[in-house]
């Protein structure tokens, strides 16, 4: 394997309310196998899939819907290196190289994290700031990055 092999394609996704722009909160779910570990969705691109078809497709996997536009993308992918307790489970990849997009859902959409395979327990809207402080330690470098782009274009 090559070192850029060594990360996992993955996308994720920062979710504004049906609101935005006038409210500027995001969706955080709680992870159900880490405790008190809140993150943005995201999953793995499957091989041969578009990265937009694996947006959509995570969308409905982890949070039951897909009834999103799709406001902006981060212009590049973006990595981090697993905490040593998940890198076990993940082998061979040491970490993941992700694509983030911005999403608003649409007023029709009903999130459901009770999906065929739960991976959340719990979710909620928050502002920018306690999304960044709620995050797990190693994805607060990505999150940071990620937020400052989408504040700098005028989006959050």
């Amino acid at each position: 394997m090559t070192q850029k092999d060594l990360y996992r394609p993955n996308v994720a996704m920062i979710i504004v309310s049906s609101s935005y722009p006038s409210a500027r909160e995001i969706f955080l779910a709680q992870r159900n196998d880490l405790l008190d570990v809140w993150q943005f969705p995201q999953g793995g691109i499957d091989e041969g899939e578009e990265i937009q078809e694996a947006l959509f497709r995570e969308l409905k996997e982890e949070i039951g819907t897909d009834s999103v536009e799709v406001i902006a993308e981060f212009p590049e992918w973006i990595s981090y290196d697993f905490p040593p307790k998940i890198a076990q489970s993940m082998k061979p990849f040491v970490g993941q190289k992700q694509r983030y997009f911005l999403v608003k859902l649409k007023e029709d959409a009903v999130i459901n994290i009770q999906t065929q395979h739960p991976e959340f327990c719990d979710y909620k809207f928050v502002s920018v700031d306690e999304a960044l402080s709620m995050s797990a330690s190693f994805k607060k470098n990505v999150y940071e990055c990620v937020i400052s782009y989408f504040k700098q274009e005028g989006l959050l």
